[in-house]
C-alpha cells in the first residue's frame, strides 16, 4: 500500500509539466487522481480527466462536486494551473495582467473555496499550491510575480482559517525547473533553453536546474501524513539559490 491508497487527489493543470509529473507521483503511491485542466480529456489519456477553466468559479464548484461524487471524497488539492504573459511593466497590457492574475491567483482561490466545502465536512484535507521563486521579484513578470506572492499570503491565511477543521495548507516555490514554460522564458530573454539552463545552473549552489519530478516529490510530502504538523508554509525548491 502507498501513502495515498484510498485518497482522492485533484491536480489542476495536470495535463503537462509539473502537473503531469505530480499526477504520476500520486498515482504511483496509490491515489485516485483527478486531472483538472482545459480540454483535459483531449490532452491526456488519464482515466479521470475533467475539463475545467479555473477562472470560472461556477464551473470549478461543479467539477469539484462531480469529482467528490464520482470517487467518494476529495482529500488532496494541488493548485498547479498557471500561465505566463511576460513583458516589462511599460509594455504590459491590462489584458495580460488580468489573464495571469485570473488563472494563477483567482483560480487558486476558486479551487480552494470549492475543495474546502468537502474537506471541512470530512474534517480532513491537504491543499498544496504552486508559488514560485518569482514571488521575490522577476524582471518582465510583474503579473506572474504578484500572483505567486499572493499565493503565499493566501496559503498562510487559509492555514489559519482551515486548520481547526484538520486541513493542512501549504505551498511550494520552485526555482528553475525544466518545463515548456521555462523554455518559453529562455526564448523571451533572447536565449535558448539549453543555454539558459546552463546559465542558471552556474549560479545555483547545486550547479544544476531542477526537474518536474523533484517538485512532485515535495508536493507529495506536504500532502502526506509525514507532514501532518506542517501548515501555512511555503517551501522553496531551488537548489539552494538565495
Amino acid at each position: 500500500m502507498g501513502r495515498f491508497t484510498g485518497k482522492v487527489v485533484v491536480v489542476t493543470g495536470g495535463a503537462q509539466g509539473i502537473g503531469a509529473e505530480t499526477v504520476r507521483r500520486f498515482a504511483e503511491e496509490g491515489a485516485t487522481v483527478a486531472v483538472v485542466d482545459l480540454d483535459a480529456p483531449e490532452r491526456t489519456d488519464h482515466p479521470h480527466a475533467y475539463d475545467c477553466d479555473v477562472t470560472d468559479a461556477a464551473a470549478v464548484a461543479e467539477v469539484f462536486d462531480r469529482i467528490a461524487a464520482d470517487h467518494g471524497s476529495l482529500d488532496v488539492l494541488v493548485n498547479n494551473a498557471g500561465i505566463t504573459r511576460d513583458n516589462l511593466l511599460f509594455k504590459m497590457s491590462e489584458d495580460d495582467w488580468d489573464a495571469v492574475i485570473a488563472v494563477n491567483l483567482s483560480g487558486v482561490f476558486h479551487c480552494c473555496q470549492a475543495a474546502q466545502k468537502h474537506m471541512v465536512a470530512q474534517r480532513s484535507g491537504k491543499i498544496v499550491s504552486l508559488s514560485s521563486r518569482s514571488a521575490l521579484g522577476a524582471r518582465g513578470q510583474a503579473n506572474y510575480a504578484a500572483a505567486k506572492a499572493g499565493i503565499q499570503a493566501l496559503t498562510a491565511t487559509l492555514a489559519i482559517e482551515l486548520g481547526p477543521f484538520g486541513i493542512n495548507v501549504n505551498a511550494v516555490a520552485p526555482g528553475y525547473i525544466i518545463t515548456a514554460m521555462t523554455d518559453a522564458t529562455a526564448v523571451r530573454v533572447g536565449s535558448t533553453p539549453e543555454d539558459y539552463q546552463r546559465e542558471v545552473a552556474a549560479r545555483t549552489p547545486l550547479r544544476r536546474v531542477g526537474r518536474p519530478e523533484e517538485v512532485a516529490s515535495v508536493i507529495a510530502f506536504l500532502a502526506s501524513e509525514d507532514a501532518s504538523y506542517v501548515s501555512g508554509q511555503t517551501l522553496h525548491i531551488n537548489g539552494g539559490a538565495r
